[in-house]
C-alpha cells in the first residue's frame, strides 16, 4: 500500500473509505445471507476472518494508531491444472526416439517441425540406418542431410540428384548405396564418392564416371559388391588400380561398360581372387580366349559367370571353364561361334546348375537339349543379378536383401 492507513477514515465509524467497504444494496444482501450465521452486525473484518480460508489470510498490524483495529488480507486460492498423465516434454529421450522409430519418413520430418528438442531427435543418425527415395524425383539439399545425418544404406535409383550441399568436410558413414541410373553430374558424384571410406555395396549402373571418381573408390577397401554395368568415362589405370585395392570383391558387374580391348586386359589381369559371381558380358571381340585362361586362373572359386556376347568365344573353352570345380550359373548367350550340338559337353560340369544360351538354341530344340541335361535349368534366368541390388524380376524394395526402414511415400 502506497498511502498511509491514518489516510483511511475508522472502520468502526464510517464503512464508505474502507478497502473492503460494500455499496448499501450489496451490504444488505449481504447482511441478509450473513445473518444467520452471525447473531451481531459484522464488520468487514468478522466477515472476512469468518469466510477466508484460513491458509490464505495474512494479519497486518503496523503503527501505533492500528493497535486497536486490525488490518486482515485475503487471497482466493489459485485453481490448478489437473494432468490426466505425463507431458511430452517429460519422456526421456529415449523413449521418444522409440517413439519416433515407428514414424514413416514423411511423418517423421513433421514432426521435426514441432521444437528444438524434436527437431535433434529426429535427425539421431538411429533412425536413419537407412532410406530408401524411389519415387522422389529431385534430390538436393536433403541428400546431403540425410547422409551427414549417418545414413548408412541410401537407395534412389532413377533419381535427379541436384546439389547436395554438405554441411563439413567430414568423410559419410555410408556403407551401401544405390544411384543407379541416376542424372547427376561427375562433379557432384565425384563429391558424394570422395567423402565414402566404408562402402560394402554400390550400384552406378549406367553413369558417367571419371578416373578421379574410380580413384576415390579404390580408398573404400571393405567393398564387397560393385556394379559399374553400362558406366563409361574411366581409363584401364584407374580400373586396375580399384581391383588391386579392393581385394575383398565378392560380386562384380563390369559388363557393356565402354571398354577397350585394354580395359580388358586390366580386368583379367588384377581381379581379386575372392570373387566368386563376376559378369563380363558385352565385350564382342575384346574378350579372347587368353583372357578367360588368365580369369579362370586368378578367380578359380568362381560360382557364378557371365560371358555372353562375347564372338570370339567358342566350345574349345569348355575345358577352360572346366576347371571352375564351384561354377553352379554359367551365361554363354550370343555366343555365337558356339554350336548348339556342343553344349551337350556340359554333362561334364558336376556342379553347374543353370546354363543360359539364349540366341545358341532355337525354341524347337530346347526341348531336346533339356532332356539331354537333365540336371540342367536352361534359359531359366533372362538377366543376370551379379551385384545389382535389385533383381530385375523382383517387385520388393530391397537393396542387396536389405529392406529400408525409412521408405519415401509419393
Amino acid at each position: 500500500m502506497t498511502r498511509s492507513l491514518q489516510e483511511f477514515p475508522c472502520l468502526n465509524e464510517n464503512l464508505e473509505g474502507s478497502m473492503l467497504s460494500l455499496s448499501q444494496k450489496n451490504k444488505w444482501k449481504k447482511r441478509q445471507y450473513f445473518g444467520e450465521c452471525l447473531d451481531t452486525e459484522n464488520t468487514p473484518d468478522e466477515l472476512i476472518q469468518q469466510w477466508s480460508p484460513p491458509h490464505k489470510q495474512r494479519v497486518v498490524c503496523k503503527g501505533k494508531e492500528n493497535e486497536d483495529n486490525l488490518f486482515v488480507v485475503a487471497r482466493r486460492p489459485r485453481t490448478r491444472r489437473e494432468f490426466s498423465g505425463l507431458s511430452w516434454d517429460s519422456l526421456p529421450d529415449e523413449l521418444l526416439l522409440e517413439i519416433l522409430s515407428c514414424l514413416p519418413l514423411q511423418d517423421l520430418l513433421r514432426m521435426s517441425r514441432v521444437c528444438k528438442r524434436w527437431h535433434r531427435l529426429v535427425f539421431d543418425e538411429s533412425l536413419w540406418h537407412s532410406v530408401d527415395l524411389v519415387g522422389k524425383a529431385q534430390l538436393d539439399q536433403a541428400l546431403g542431410q540425410m547422409l551427414t545425418v549417418g545414413v548408412l544404406g541410401l537407395r534412389c535409383p532413377h533419381t535427379c540428384i541436384g546439389e547436395p550441399c554438405f554441411t563439413h568436410t567430414q568423410h559419410l558413414h555410408v556403407h551401401h548405396m544405390d544411384l543407379s541410373s541416376c542424372t547427376v553430374t561427375t562433379l557432384v558424384l565425384g563429391d558424394i564418392i570422395s567423402r565414402c571410406r566404408l562402402l560394402e555395396n554400390l550400384s552406378l549402373e549406367g553413369l558417367e564416371l571419371s578416373d578421379n571418381i574410380v580413384q576415390s573408390l579404390s580408398q573404400n577397401t571393405e567393398l564387397v559388391r560393385l556394379n559399374l554395368c553400362g558406366c563409361s568415362g574411366f581409363s584401364p589405370d584407374s580400373l586396375s588400380q580399384i581391383l588391386k585395392s579392393c581385394l575383398r570383391l565378392e560380386e562384380l558387374n563390369l559388363s557393356w561398360c565402354d571398354f577397350s580391348t585394354d580395359h580388358v586386359k586390366a580386368v583379367v589381369s588384377n581381379l581379386p581372387s575372392n570373387i566368386t559371381q563376376l559378369n563380363l558380358s558385352g565385350y564382342r571381340q575384346n574378350l579372347t580366349m587368353e583372357d578367360v585362361k588368365d580369369l579362370v586362373e586368378r578367380c578359380p572359386n568362381l560360382v557364378h559367370l557371365d560371358l555372353s556376347d562375347s564372338v570370339l568365344m567358342k566350345s574349345s573353352s569348355f575345358p577352360i571353364l572346366q576347371q571352375l570345380r564351384s561354377l553352379r550359373h554359367l551365361a554363354l548367350s550370343r555366343c555365337y561361334q558356339i554350336h548348339p550340338a556342343a553344349l551337350a559337353d556340359f554333362e561334364k560340369f558336376p556342379e553347374l546348375q543353370t546354363l543360359e544360351v539364349y540366341g545358341l538354341v532355337q525354341d524347337t530344340y530346347l526341348p531336346i537339349l533339356s532332356k539331354g541335361l537333365p540336371r540342367l535349368q536352361i534359359n531359366s534366368r533372362p538377366f543376370s543379378g551379379v551385384a545389382r541390388p535389385t533383381g530385375a524380376t523382383r517387385r520388393d524394395r530391397s537393396m542387396w536383401g536389405m529392406t529400408c526402414r525409412l521408405v519415401f511415400r509419393p
